[in-house]
């Protein structure tokens, strides 16, 4: 049996400020970091130097992906892109997060191989470098320090954030060796880096996946969404429910609304749709409102149907 599809009006929220700048100073900030930290790392023969300018390396390769992906995530939707290019803004976070787990990878192995025989390190050279990584990391976290509506942008301003502490970490790993002269320090500082690069970059590589494969969005509890709309006026039953992100900031749902027979299809759409938005944060919804009588023959109201 066919049936009448209501569909409310899209909202899309966006960052309200445009990051170009800060995306170009920042990117451009750390790929002289990096240059520095490895050359310094070979010349000073630091290894937990070289683990913070692989991390680094990763942060270029992420603020590129993001201001990438903002720039697409912006364009307007066209005939064979419905949904515009939001989705950008997943694929380049999953990107990221896989790259900079394999380059946490090798310098884990390099650094077990250093533990076990370590090398004279120029401590004061480090101290310098990594010094330089703890302002560059904080300048470019308060470039970012507003917007954090947008999930984005509250992710890179963390991310820097982080890293200034990491670079300060290096910094007090290279003052032990110059005052207790044990090597073995470097080596340890690194797997330490290794390890906490590596906790952070799961979180962001297991949300990036599920994004990217139609899931929930981690900041969206469905069981709450589906027992909201139960309990909306008239509403006797909701079934076929689906959300997923449209982007790293924006979700959108659909879902059936089983109603009363004195509903207004209409009023009930609008209060929904409203709800929707200032409850759960979901701008796009698309609700196809039944009777009880349409739902017995609706063939997606079995729960193990897609």
């Amino acid at each position: 049996m066919p049936h009448d599809h209501h569909h409310q009006d899209h909202h899309h929220d966006h960052a309200p400020a445009r990051f170009g700048t800060a995306f170009a100073v920042g990117a451009a900030l750390n790929i002289a970091l990096v240059a520095a930290q490895v050359a310094g790392g070979f010349a000073a023969n630091s290894m937990a130097l070289l683990a913070d300018a692989a991390h680094n390396a990763g942060d270029v390769l992420g603020l590129l992906l993001a201001w990438v992906a903002f720039v697409l995530g912006r364009r307007l939707p066209t005939a064979r892109r419905t949904y515009g290019w939001g989705r950008s803004s997943i694929l380049a976070a999953l990107a990221n997060a896989v790259v900079l787990l394999i380059s946490v990878g090798a310098i884990a192995v390099e650094a077990v191989q250093r533990l076990f025989a370590p090398a004279p390190v120029a401590g004061t050279t480090v101290i310098w470098i990594a010094g330089a990584g703890i302002v560059v990391n904080g300048l470019t976290a308060v470039l970012f320090a507003r917007g954090h509506e947008d999930l984005n942008i509250r992710s890179i301003f963390l991310h820097m954030a982080g890293d200034a502490a990491i670079s300060a970490g290096v910094v007090l790993a290279a003052i032990a060796i110059l005052l207790t002269g044990r090597l073995w320090i470097d080596p340890a500082a690194s797997l330490a880096i290794a390890a906490l690069i590596t906790v952070s970059t799961w979180g962001v590589l297991r949300d990036s996946a599920n994004l990217a494969l139609d899931g929930v969005p981690s900041r969206i509890a469905e069981a709450e969404v589906e027992a909201w709309l139960c309990d909306l006026p008239g509403v006797i039953e909701v079934h076929d429910l689906h959300i997923w992100g449209l982007s790293t900031t924006e979700a959108a749902l659909t879902a059936h609304l089983v109603r009363t027979a004195h509903v207004d299809d209409q009023e009930l759409i609008r209060v929904a749709s409203h709800g929707l938005r200032a409850r759960f944060h979901i701008g796009h919804a698309t609700l196809q409102v039944e009777t009880l009588d349409v739902a017995e023959s609706c063939r997606l109201r079995p729960a193990d149907v897609v």
